[in-house]
């Protein structure tokens, strides 16, 4: 089992570079932040929150590629990426060259968590269709592999086309950068593990029992061999809360390892400025000794 952290960064918490340093010294394995490019001043998918009052950090968020850069700097082992990055938001082209050069400069430590998003406003004003946005995002993750693997890539697609064209530097990664379908808890997993068995190399569930993720595991194995698709080369990471008990920590590690998880990703909110030790640590202690 591989353990990281998904954490938010803002221009008011510690800074990626600490976080990261911290992560590698206890010996986590990954670290992974998110985004949002804008929050809408109205928002009424603010419903998907349970009608709570959305977390003021939301509308502070840096570009997690930049965030990103600034740990890769800072760290020779850990893995980094998105959980998630708003594929339907960004140019797959830009976001084809943003993925590859954060990954050639890190020496092949980068991946991919690919997102749909929940926010319809802010989906719209980034000009894409909120109700066919994982249709695009399928769309751009096939057009940045051409990108990324083809010495001269060509695409042609209902969102993206281009003719044959010359994108690099390519990923130190081969064939690319490892891509994860990201998804909440919701009515919408089959469309997920459908995503993953056609694009992906990964899944990544948010707030998943063990006794639920064994089950969509299992739906994912049979639509792998549904598809012909190797089950095995589909790495499962579930992204949850840690338990700071060390007995507690165990038994969720032996429950997700058994329901087929082979990385858990801890959530936390951003770490004040000087708190980093305080902050994970305890969860290192719990998961890692």
């Amino acid at each position: 089992m591989k353990f990281g952290l998904c954490l938010g960064f803002t221009d008011r918490s510690e800074t990626p570079d600490v976080v990261a340093r911290k992560c590698e010294e206890l010996g986590f394995e990954s670290m992974f932040t998110g985004e949002h490019p804008i929050i809408p001043v109205v928002a009424g998918a603010i419903i998907a929150l349970g009608n709570s009052v959305m977390p003021e950090y939301y509308e502070r968020i840096p570009d997690p590629f930049i965030s990103l850069t600034v740990a890769a700097c800072a760290t020779r082992r850990l893995r980094l990426g998105t959980g998630v990055c708003l594929a339907a938001e960004r140019h797959p082209i830009i976001l084809a060259k943003e993925v590859a050069t954060l990954d050639y400069y890190s020496g092949g430590r980068f991946i991919l968590g690919v997102g749909g998003g929940w926010l319809r406003e802010e989906t719209e004003i980034m000009g894409s269709d909120f109700r066919r946005r994982w249709i695009v995002v399928r769309e751009y993750v096939r057009a940045m592999k051409e990108l990324w693997s083809r010495d001269e890539a060509s695409f042609e697609g209902e969102f993206v086309r281009f003719p044959p064209v010359k994108c690099w530097p390519k990923p130190v990664q081969k064939p690319n950068p490892p891509v994860y379908i990201c998804s909440g808890a919701g009515p919408n997993f089959d469309r997920r593990l459908k995503d993953t068995v056609a694009v992906a190399n990964g899944w990544m569930p948010t707030g998943l029992t063990p006794e639920q993720l064994a089950a969509e595991v299992n739906k994912l194995k049979k639509m792998c061999a549904e598809a012909g698709r190797d089950f095995s080369s589909i790495e499962i990471t579930i992204l949850g809360q840690a338990a700071t008990d060390r007995a507690e920590a165990r038994k969720q590690i032996e429950q997700y390892q058994a329901a087929g998880a082979t990385r858990m990703l801890f959530l936390l909110t951003p770490i004040p400025p000087g708190r980093a030790d305080a902050a994970i640590t305890p969860i290192g202690e719990a998961y890692l000794r």
